[in-house]
């Protein structure tokens, strides 16, 4: 019967080996066919059915682990939309999300899944985002924002008009890059077989020593049963399958072990400049006026002439002064010269926006005016001119900005392991230089054209194992080449992202670093749960060949061993560390409350470069007032209070050097 039992599975065995074997492998799976067949030679039926129970159970418990750990990356896909609540003239009509198209009205209700990307209709929205990007808390969409899908309704219900359809959509090409992650395999995978070319001789040596030792071949049979590493190997796979659900919960999709398992790996990270390590795209810096002039009144007409652009430079200067608030009223007369500017009529008054050459002409400039192109010039930033009847009343700064999160991002690199970080990017030398000195990159590549770029992502994988991080379409060729590439904040049918071997779906630098983390903590599990248990196998091994273990106790204690070293691998699936949501949204909704103090700081110390003495000193009390009163105030409460409290769950001092 024990016989019976066994026959089976050395069957299948078997042919699993020399399927292997035509494949060019030789896995572990050896070292379980050659004990149970000896079993079943050598008169030890009971043995050889409790290895074939422990290999199938091994087997069991894989796939188990592999369950759980992929239960995060199957809940992306489980949970896509599949129907769509479209307006039809004063009705609605539940349609297949497949018959969406683009300008239809969709309604969301509260706690539904949105099912296509769209440009919120009326009222604002709130969505929980964490699907997508990992952020637990929910975030409001104003009117004109756009509401990715895959996001839930956390709020009322609300209209949007589909900007994309399911196919395209955002959510659409996450499950796209799910199904990649999910279906890759690991080089690592096929690293932990090549342990079987040392396993099984070793073990067939002790095996025989033992046997010609003792003369009894039950000895040399209970090194084999206790040399059984069934499920051992397969702690590789399991850990590094939870280390890609672990980063998916973050918004970071891997695509499969291969990529973390080089992840892992790096030495050397290029980052793009535009979108990656600053914000990209046109932003307000700043509104220069003439003596005497208002800002905001600055802001709002050149906003309302730029309503009949198309530009991007207008499409920044409106959103700017919606966000302010503004009202802004609708031009007549509107003439757009292309490069230059925009010229129109404004409630009977002749407006122009645009070049200094467009707006002030040859003549001279007033000191007002050349401040303000200086200031520009430090920021690296683009000046809109405005004047109203021929008069310059002011100038619109907009440029792009470092992200928040950058110098954090770049310093946990470093001290995850990161030795070299170099800036690779298409601007001109004077602005990457800049932001270089600001971040201490150790090197800043200027006016590289996308097949540049490229050449610098091989010159440094020559050296060393080398990740590139970039956002753009012109970014996908040095994505493809590097050894690992990252696309950040890509929607899932962007060239980028397709070219990427990691795709970080919310718009966080600080995501690069964690990603490294991950990887790197998935790739010690996995070593070290080769290592323990090959380790703690030998020691069977040895007990067995000097006859303290029968084979079926031995099968049993590599069992035991099988066992642990899993459970150990999927500890890849939880962080080191976790945050309390309420403290999160503390800080959050505190950082929040100063931006305005800062913002107006800043004013303050643009005021203050053609301010008379009376205006200073006024200006510099307020100053005074906003540091010691808000600030000041603010940093001694988080010293004492907040610090303390956040310095146990970080890596290092970089989180708080801020």
């Amino acid at each position: 019967l024990w016989a019976i039992a066994t026959v089976p599975v050395i069957i299948g065995l078997a042919i699993s080996i020399v399927r292997d074997l035509l494949a060019g492998r030789l896995g572990v799976d050896a070292v379980a066919f050659i004990s149970m067949s000896a079993a079943i030679l050598l008169g030890e039926p009971l043995a050889g059915a409790v290895v074939a129970v422990m290999y199938a159970g091994g087997n069991l418990l894989e796939d188990f682990a592999v369950a759980r750990a992929e239960r995060d990356l199957k809940s992306l896909v489980d949970r896509a939309p599949r129907l769509a609540h479209r307006r039809h003239d004063s009705s609605i009509e539940d349609v297949p999300i497949e018959q969406v198209s683009v300008g239809d009205s969709i309604l969301v209700r509260a706690g539904e899944v949105v099912p296509v990307d769209g440009i919120i209709l009326a009222s604002t929205a709130t969505l929980d985002e964490a699907a997508l990007t990992g952020e637990p808390i929910p975030v409001t969409r104003n009117v004109g924002e756009l509401a990715r899908s895959g996001t839930i309704n956390a709020g009322a219900t609300f209209e949007l008009k589909a900007s994309a359809s399911a196919g395209e959509s955002t959510y659409a090409g996450i499950v796209r890059l799910v199904t990649a992650a999910q279906t890759a395999k690991s080089p690592f995978i096929r690293l932990a077989d090549r342990y079987a070319l040392i396993l099984l001789p070793v073990t067939l040596a002790i095996a025989g020593a033992a046997w010609l030792l003792s003369g009894d071949p039950i000895r040399g049979l209970a090194v084999l049963v206790a040399s059984t590493p069934c499920p051992l190997i397969l702690a590789a796979p399991v850990a590094f399958i939870a280390g890609v659900s672990h980063a998916a919960r973050l918004g970071i999709l891997i695509k499969g072990g291969g990529p973390l398992e080089a992840l892992a790996r790096t030495h050397t990270v290029m980052f793009d400049k535009t979108g990656t390590l600053t914000v990209g795209g046109a932003r307000l810096v700043a509104v220069e006026t003439a003596p005497g002039e208002n800002p905001d009144d600055v802001l709002r007409l050149a906003a309302s002439l730029e309503q009949a652009s198309q530009h991007v430079v207008a499409a920044a200067i409106v959103a700017a002064a919606i966000s302010r608030g503004l009202t802004l009223e609708v031009p007549d007369q509107v003439r757009e010269t292309m490069g230059s500017g925009v010229e129109g009529t404004i409630a009977g008054r002749r407006i122009k926006a645009g070049s200094r050459q467009l707006v002030c002409g040859p003549g001279s400039m007033d000191p007002w005016a050349v401040r303000a192109l200086r200031r520009a010039s430090w920021r690296s930033a683009l000046s809109v001119f405005v004047s109203v009847e021929g008069r310059v009343i002011g100038a619109i700064l907009l440029g792009d900005e470092l992200r928040r999160e950058t110098p954090r991002a770049v310093q946990s690199l470093r001290t995850a392991g990161v030795r070299r970080i170099v800036m690779v990017t298409g601007d001109r030398a004077d602005a990457a230089e800049t932001i270089g000195a600001a971040l201490d990159l150790d090197a800043v590549l200027a006016n590289r054209e996308p097949s540049d770029k490229v050449d610098a992502v091989a010159f440094e994988q020559r050296l060393h194992p080398t990740l590139m991080v970039g956002d753009g379409i012109n970014d996908a060729p040095a994505l493809a080449a590097a050894d690992v590439g990252i696309a950040m904040g890509a929607r899932g049918a962007s060239a980028s992202s397709e070219a990427a071997d990691v795709v970080i779906l919310v718009d966080r630098l600080d995501r690069v670093s964690q990603a490294v983390i991950i990887a790197r903590r998935a790739r010690g599990i996995a070593i070290q749960s080769i290592t323990v248990g090959i380790g703690l196998s030998g020691i069977a091994m040895i007990a067995a060949a000097f006859g303290y273990l029968t084979p079926v106790a031995g099968a049993l204690t590599q069992e035991a061993i099988d066992v642990a070293v899993i459970l150990n691998a999927l500890r890849a699936l939880t962080p080191e560390w976790r945050l309390g949501r309420e403290t999160m949204q503390a800080l959050q909704q505190e950082h929040l409350q100063l931006d305005a103090s800062l913002d107006r700081l800043r004013e303050i110390a643009d005021a203050l470069d053609d301010a008379p003495p009376a205006s200073a000193a006024v200006l510099i009390r307020e100053a005074a007032a906003l540091v010691t009163t808000k600030i000041v105030e603010h940093e001694r409460d988080d010293e004492g209070r907040i610090y303390p409290r956040l310095a146990k769950f970080l890596h290092d001092g970089h989180g708080l050097a801020a």
